[in-house]
């Protein structure tokens, strides 16, 4: 590279009076001013070539045009000012061209101006403002001023900053993005360099990390903490995801516009928006990042969340030995982000929750208690002091101007991930609802989750973007983002947001779907868990819209932000990198011998009936291995004694059977608490059984987990592990025998209600004058169904010698049962027929009152009766049932000991689970 041959003298730097630069040649005396020069000179060389040819081309053919771009070509340094003996820029330097509205002066009128005489000598003591201040001893000539190349005006001008420190952008004024970006690496050099010289190197780097405009609302509070504290922290933010996507708001100019330094700007989305592109997008974003944590080398990495791109974050973070800040670990909500966020837990070897309840579930993940800070949501900060701000103006940008406040609803709804199907149906029929309701609508477009392609098209297919109700937009600043929710009328959608921050203003909330399962809420939000039917809908929007409820700050406190920068001055950087788990104490694992392997996992299963009390060896698969029985006595001692007896009988056989016992499951009637394994009372069929205790006295002398359960529920249990019922999400178990009892499964888990009474069915009243009950009450389904109830109606045919035709028999001593009836009924008695149609009609008016209450996809008839009523049982669901529940399936299960295998579900369903 040839520089122009020029001689520019500089005064006034520390170090030297004089520094003089001809051709390539630099004399200087510290490398970091060498580096200066050599960078400006480098800058500099097309524009002094450039200058070169304009002069020529102006001497040889003056031209005012070429002139006029000469002078918009060349850099004036007009604002130095002169001080003694010395040059320092002035408050508003900043580099500008000749010809502008600075009011500069042309070339030939400063040359003239330049020289030497007394009228000029007078204009340089005095110079018009705007214009350059030489030293008075020593005003340059003309022909120098016209020689000196624009390049050394400009690395003069930098020269000056760089060793006085008065540069415009110290004083707030912009430089152009190139030489903004300089002065500012310079100043952190500077910085970085003083520290080192003086021995004091404790400022904690932090790398912030932004994937979407959700993450950065809790974010940007901790980075404005960090930003305001210089001399404990150095703030590096890295700008990835739908950030830099156009069709998400390019959302990283709000991080711009709230005057933060991006450092690296990452293209990690693959678009398509399906599960393909997730993971591909995660697998760009492991390709990018470690350069960028190379060149950064930040001593702690903050991630917030649940998101793909997060997971990014931590796992190149934790791979490249970079600490990690996890913030909202510990929370529970649906779809894949609660594997993410877990994840990330794993990986992050510091947590910042914003709920107590969070924070247990750190500590039951085995993470540090020490390195978990319940501080509280950071984005609670700005939302507690936000909604007396003016939000009127706000209203009407994003609305409409006829638009009042609690009088219009915000939506927001993103696909779910597990279930893209049926989320894209919810969200039509959202907008559909929305559309009835008839009421001025913000829709906000869904994140870049798999699934969001369709969505939009749904809003675009149903001309969302050009209904007069409704404004969609792809982002809402935060700060404009609050004011709106605050004075909604309404929130609705599958939104964290709706569930956490707008809590904050008690603003109504209808939260649709799954995808928010398991948060915390304030009892402003209403959950629509199935919202199948736009009538769901809006029958939620008629309940909601308008209340105003109570502020709630399950989330925070609005002083997060304190105790996060607190928690990251007490970390140690030279505590050891490895993190560590903290594991709940265990009991000794089983010895892995070949013998153990080769055994056959079984329960213990005990029924207590009203008349036999019978144990069982089950296995795995539901077969039953042993079986025995005995008549169940008539006192609590002798029962309890019995039980221990015949348990300690067949756990002695297991090992025969090469059959391991994992623990017992004990079937009885009455009202059990399985929480505690007590008896709270019993039915009539068995006396002395209440407020007994059978969990603990079983456990210490077989040493052995004990599960206990009521015999309709256990029934219930053996059908959904081993029957019908496997795999089928609702269904009810009616089990008819001695007495009427069942079990209902609601979402594959067991009903037991609020005082363990539940799915008593067999005391369902089907008529106000029947027959008593054992219960004490009159006309329920036992008083006519149960075999107790049949055996009171045979033994009354009996007595008028109406039951015996022909081909039955009976001996004298012979006791007449429920069996005698069944078998004059198929012999042709008339009497017994009518009283079996009654059982079975009663038994079919209870199903029909359950299918109206629980609506069940299945009803499953257990027993040795069920075979009796099936048919009964259908024909008055044909002719009682409401139309839309007689298309449910009613069968006969299969399973032959019930109660026995419902017992042995009870262990088999949770011991490897570790619930006890």
């Amino acid at each position: 590279m040839a520089l122009p041959h020029h001689s520019v003298s500089f005064s006034g730097f520390s170090g030297t009076n004089q520094r003089s630069i001809r051709g390539r040649k630099i004399a200087v005396k510290n490398p970091p001013l060498t580096r200066t020069v050599w960078h400006c000179s480098i800058l500099c060389r097309r524009f002094c070539r450039k200058t070169q040819r304009a002069s020529a081309a102006e001497e040889l053919n003056p031209d005012p045009g070429q002139t006029q771009s000469l002078r918009k070509s060349s850099i004036s340094y007009s604002h130095l000012k002169h001080t003694g003996d010395e040059q320092r820029p002035e408050a508003g330097f900043k580099p500008c061209h000749r010809g502008t509205a600075n009011g500069m002066k042309s070339i030939q009128a400063l040359s003239a101006e330049s020289t030497p005489g007394p009228q000029n000598r007078a204009a340089h003591a005095q110079p018009a403002e705007g214009q350059t201040r030489f030293p008075a001893a020593d005003p340059p000539p003309a022909a120098l001023l016209l020689a000196r190349p624009p390049w050394a005006e400009l690395l003069r001008a930098r020269l000056r900053h760089r060793h006085c420190g008065l540069g415009a952008a110290r004083r707030g004024e912009r430089r152009p993005p190139g030489e903004e970006l300089y002065f500012k690496n310079l100043s952190k050099q500077k910085q970085k360099e003083d520290m080192e010289k003086n021995g004091n190197n404790h400022k904690l780097r932090v790398c912030v990390a932004t994937c979407n405009r959700a993450d950065y609302s809790k974010l940007a509070p901790i980075m404005f903490g960090i930003k305001a504290e210089p001399q404990f922290f150095e703030l590096d933010v890295v700008v990835l995801g739908s950030h830099l996507i156009d069709d998400y708001g390019n959302t990283y100019r709000m991080i711009e516009q709230d005057d933060f330094d991006i450092h690296t700007r990452l293209h990690t989305i693959v678009r398509g928006e399906d599960e393909a592109a997730m993971v591909e997008s995660v697998g760009l974003a492991l390709v990018k990042l470690p350069d960028v944590l190379n060149r950064l080398k930040p001593d702690i990495m903050i991630v917030h969340g649940d998101r793909f791109d997060a997971l990014a974050l931590a796992t190149s973070a934790a791979l490249m030995n970079i600490r990690i800040l996890h913030i909202e670990g510990g929370e529970v909500s649906g779809t894949i982000d609660d594997s993410i966020r877990h994840a990330i837990t794993k990986l992050a070897h510091y947590h910042v929750c914003c709920t107590r309840s969070a924070e247990q579930h750190l500590i039951a993940m085995c993470e540090d208690h020490d390195r978990i800070l319940l501080a509280g949501c950071p984005s609670y900060d700005k939302l507690l002091s936000a909604k007396n701000k003016d939000y009127m103006s706000v209203i009407r940008v994003w609305l409409g101007e006829d638009v009042k406040p609690r009088d219009y609803i915000v939506a927001l709804q993103h696909p779910v991930t597990t279930d893209i199907k049926h989320s894209i149906k919810m969200f039509e029929l959202t907008l559909d609802a929305l559309i009835s309701f008839n009421k001025r609508t913000l829709v906000l477009f869904p994140n870049v989750d798999a699934g969001s392609k369709e969505m939009v098209r749904v809003m675009r297919k149903k001309g969302i973007e050009h209904h007069p109700n409704f404004r969609a937009v792809k982002h809402v600043p935060f700060d404009q983002f609050i004011q709106l929710v605050a004075h909604a009328g309404c929130m609705i959608g599958n939104s964290s947001c709706g569930v956490r921050e707008v809590g904050a203003f008690g603003t109504p909330v209808i939260n649709l779907g799954t995808r928010q399962t398991g948060r915390e809420t304030g009892e402003n939000v209403l959950h629509v868990r199935d919202a199948d039917t736009q009538d769901k809908i809006l029958h939620a929007l008629q309940l909601q819209f308008g209340k105003q409820y109570p502020c709630s700050k399950i989330y925070g406190d609005g002083n997060a932000v304190p105790r996060i920068l607190k928690f990251l001055k007490s970390i140690d950087l030279k505590e050891p990198l490895q993190k560590k788990f903290c594991f709940p104490p265990v009991k000794d694992n089983i010895s892995q011998d070949i013998d153990h392997i080769l055994e056959t996992q079984s329960a213990l299963a005990v029924d207590l009936g009203g008349t036999n009390l019978r144990v069982a060896i089950v296995s795995m698969k539901g077969e039953i291995v042993k079986k025995y029985t005995q008549l169940n006595p008539k006192t609590y001692e002798d029962r309890l004694d019995l039980i221990l007896k015949m348990c300690v009988e067949a756990a002695s056989e297991a090992v025969n059977l090469n059959c391991r016992i994992l623990g017992v499951g004990i079937s009885t009637g009455g009202r059990v608490n399985p929480r505690e394994g007590i008896v709270l009372h019993s039915t009539k069929l068995i006396q002395e059984w209440s407020s007994v205790d059978l969990r603990t006295p079983i456990s210490d002398a077989l040493h052995l987990p004990v599960w206990v359960d009521n015999d309709g529920n256990c029934a219930a249990l053996a059908e959904r592990k081993f029957g019908h019922g496997k795999g089928i999400e609702n269904f009810v178990t009616l089990i008819t025998g001695t007495g009427i009892g069942g079990g209902i499964i609601h979402q594959h888990e067991l009903i037991h209600g609020s005082s363990f009474c539940a799915a008593e069915l067999g005391h369902i009243v089907v008529s106000l004058d029947g027959p008593e009950c054992l219960c004490g009450s009159q006309g329920c389904i036992e008083a006519y169904a149960s075999g107790i109830a049949l055996q009171r109606e045979a033994k009354k045919l009996h007595d008028e010698d109406l039951l015996l035709v022909e081909g039955m028999s009976m001996k004298n001593e012979e006791v007449v049962s429920a069996a005698h009836l069944i078998q004059a009924a198929k012999l042709g008695n008339t009497k017994a027929e009518s009283i079996l149609r009654t059982a079975g009609t009663a038994l079919g008016l209870g199903v029909v009152n359950i299918l109206h209450t629980m609506n069940p996809s299945l009803v499953i008839l257990s027993g040795v009766l069920a075979s009796h009523y099936i048919n009964a049982v259908k024909d008055v669901i044909h002719r009682q049932a409401l139309s839309s529940v007689k298309t449910v399936d009613v069968v006969v299960s299969n399973l032959a000991d019930p109660a026995l295998l419902g017992a042995a579900s009870l262990v088999l369903d949770y011991t490897t689970r570790r619930i006890y």
